[in-house]
């Protein structure tokens, strides 16, 4: 496998990632919302997010799994970690890399919602609708991208390509 074409370049993602920060730091003005971030893949965006935010926060991270090494997701979720914080009361908002089928996301969703926070809010980077088999409410998205394996900026193939500035569509060797 091999970086393909170049869907959004580093340039576009940081200017992005900063109008998501100053669109989060206007709506939570006056509070002090948890981001939990989806891991591995979400740190990266999650890095660059808190440094654009304006107001004060805290962070927490879930890791999950549902692709097992592949490029399909498998539509079975294993909490791999949990939060280490409780969220009850708390304005929360999930920091996700990508979302594609939905099946993931519906699953940490309905978990949080379970520990009953004052707000669940999503923001993704990437939304894949065209893959969407389940419809999650997504509060703030960076780009929509086709339907295409991306890698880059922390999105990896077999814990490969997740340090590139940018994302790309993932192609076959020739």
């Amino acid at each position: 496998m091999k970086v393909g074409k170049i869907l959004i370049k580093e340039d576009e993602i940081r200017k992005r990632v900063t109008e998501l920060g100053d669109e989060i730091s206007r709506d939570y003005r006056d509070k002090t919302p948890t981001l939990v971030s989806i891991l591995k893949g979400g740190i990266i965006f999650l890095s660059d997010l808190v440094r654009s935010l304006s107001i004060l926060h805290e962070m927490d991270f879930m890791s999950v799994s549902s692709y097992n090494g592949g490029t399909e997701s498998s539509g079975v979720v294993r909490i791999l970690a949990d939060l280490s914080i409780n969220i009850e009361g708390r304005d929360v908002i999930i920091v996700e890399d990508i979302v594609d089928t939905g099946l993931t996301l519906d699953y940490i969703r309905h978990i949080l919602l379970a520990r009953h926070p004052k707000s669940l809010r999503i923001c993704t980077l990437l939304d894949k609708k065209a893959r969407r088999r389940v419809d999650v409410p997504l509060d703030y998205v960076g780009f929509e991208i086709p339907d295409a394996f991306v890698i880059g900026y922390g999105l990896d193939y077999g814990e490969k390509y997740r340090h590139l500035p940018y994302i790309a569509i993932l192609e076959p060797d020739d």
